[in-house]
Order: C-alpha cells, then structure tokens, then sequence
C-alpha cells in the first residue's frame, strides 16, 4: 500500500518509486531507488532533491516486498549449476555457473506465471550456455505481494523439483561413420565428417575413429559395432537416411543390435534423422544437409547425446512447432533455443 507522508517522518520506510537527480550538463539517474529504506542520514539529500513529501510503502500483514519476494521465488526455482544475482529493482537474475546444456521445467514454469502478480521467464528448453550467461529472471508485477503467492512458488517448486538446471555437456569419445559407396570408391570426396568432426569439437569431445563404408548394411554394422567395442560413446553415422532403396544406413544400424527410438524428426533442415541405442552407446544418424546447412537437426541432438540427456519420440514430435528454421542471422539452431529469430 501506498503512502504519502512528510520527508521527517519517512525514516525506516521503503521508497515506492525511484527519485531522479538531475545535474545539468553532468548527470541525471536515480539518486535513491525504489525499495531504499530510508535513513535519518538521506533526509538533507531528500529536501536538495526538492522532495518535501515521499511516496513510501507501508506493508499491511501478510504481505512482504519485491525484493524478498523474488529473492525467494529465486532459491526455489533454481537448481544445480545455477546461480543468482540480484535483486536488483525487484528482479533476480539466474546465470549459468558451468558449460552445459539447460534444462526447463516447462510445465513447472507454467503453473508458477498462472499464480498470477509474479513472473518467471527462461531461454528455450535445451539451450546450450557457457558459464555466466543470463538463462532466466523472477520478479513480481506490483512493489509488494500476499506472501501465500510465494509460498504457492516455494510448493510448486518442491513437487516439481528445480524448474532451472544445467547439465553438464561431458567429454565423450566419438566415433564418425561415412557412408555411402561413391565414396568408399572415392569417386567423389566426402565433406561430412570434417563438419560434424568441427560440431563434436566445440561442444568439447573428441573425434577418435572415422570411417568410410559403402552402402551395405552388414559392413555399417560391422563397424558400428566395432566403434562400440573400442569405446567410442557416440556414433555419428552420416548419409544413407533418406527413402532412395540404396540408402541403408539405418538397417545397418538396426542390424548391429541398437535400439532405433526414432527416423526422422519435424525439424527442417534436417527431418533425415535417427537416433538410437546399442548399450551404453549412443547412435546419431546425421541428415544428408549437415553438407551444406551450418545448422540442421544434429544441432539439436548432439549436445543432448554429449549430457547424457535421453532423447523421447513425444519430444521430438514436440519440436514441430518452432522446426521450421528461416536460416536467420541471428539463429543458432533450427528450434531457436537461444529465443532469438523467429
């Protein structure tokens, strides 16, 4: 609740709203912000500002402050390698502590903005960060706020689980299989795997085996299952997805005793895609377009395979809204989880 009360009386009491100080020529900004509790001390700076009078909020029970409110919303929310900054103006900010890949609790954030005075908003499902990036924000709409809203946050927040984590995005060993027999022939010269070798690199692991193998399912077989026993953690098959008779890259896969989870994904560039799991390993079929589109479905799935995070076939029909990439400038991946493009 708002009151206007006599500069003298005001000591102890949280300024509604922030006071502009204004020097011509050398500076204009907030001489005192909103939520500063105002001090016998600030009374002689109050009166050069010209203010005689102050807007100052006064709690009534069972309500607390903007800052509290979003420094508790905050703790809630967040969970492993995520810290928080703030509140500043009545907003915290949550940043990444590691390299690693977020994870959002979508329904979690949902049922927290329908309370209703107070919001949370995140970057996408899945994006990749490094340390120190901005990832989300919490505050409330109005300057104080019924502590039973925050409690409603501090529950969601127990049921749920954190809404905000960051995994880890993990050195792995790599293994990369080109298929196709115009290669294997060397009739023409592979591109694929130099792309998804640079792809596995910055994401920190590293490439240990590259093969060519012709179409033939029973060799790409033979040598995924030799990369396996190697130890290569991921298995990146290139080329051979598509619905030509010769393109056998996906039997091969299946004959080598993985688990396909599933072909073909409703993101463009990139809808050619695979993905499975023979034990502990996991089986990336990357699309034909990898070639010649920097960014494609592989995007998508590759840091997730790097932090261990298990890829569901309702997931991938969720990608449909959001896959259809314009190739904007400022997109990094096909379904923008950074929320930028379109």
């Amino acid at each position: 609740m708002l009151e206007k009360i006599k500069v003298e009386d005001a000591v102890g009491m949280r300024l509604a709203h922030d006071l502009t100080r204004i020097v011509p020529g050398e500076f204009k900004g907030a001489a005192f912000r909103k939520g500063h509790i105002v001090r016998k001390g600030d009374i002689p700076k109050l009166l050069d500002l010209g203010k005689k009078q102050l807007y100052v909020l006064k709690l009534a029970p069972g309500e607390i402050h903007e800052d509290e409110a979003a420094k508790r919303m905050a703790h809630a929310i967040a969970g492993q390698g995520i810290g928080l900054r703030g509140p500043s103006e009545g907003k915290v900010d949550f940043l990444t502590r590691v390299f690693g890949l977020l994870k959002v609790n979508i329904r979690g954030v949902k049922r927290i903005n329908a309370i209703g005075s107070l919001i949370l908003s995140t970057r996408h499902n899945h994006s990749c960060v490094k340390p120190g990036e901005l990832v989300a924000g919490t505050r409330i709409i109005p300057l104080s706020i019924r502590e039973s809203k925050i409690k409603k946050v501090e529950e969601i927040c127990k049921k749920e689980g954190p809404i905000l984590i960051i995994l880890h995005i993990r050195r792995k060993k790599v293994g990369i299989i080109v298929t196709g027999s115009e290669i294997f022939e060397e009739r023409i010269r592979d591109r694929s795997a130099g792309i998804i070798r640079e792809k596995v690199e910055k994401l920190g692991s590293k490439v240990v085996q590259t093969a060519v193998v012709p179409d033939d399912p029973l060799r790409i077989a033979e040598k995924i299952r030799e990369m396996k026993t190697a130890g290569c953690q991921v298995i990146v098959a290139t080329g051979g997805l598509s619905v030509d008779p010769d393109d056998v890259t996906l039997e091969g896969i299946r004959k080598a005793g993985a688990e396909v989870i599933f072909y073909g994904a409703p993101v463009l560039p990139g809808s050619m895609s695979a993905y499975g799991r023979l034990g502990k390993a996991v089986l990336l079929g990357a699309p034909a377009c990898v070639v010649h589109d920097p960014v494609t479905a592989l995007d998508l799935f590759l840091p997730r395979v790097l932090a261990d995070d298990p890829i569901s076939q309702e997931e991938v029909a969720l990608l449909g809204h959001g896959g259809f990439c314009l190739k904007c400038s400022v997109c990094r991946y096909p379904v923008c989880p950074m929320g930028k493009g379109a």
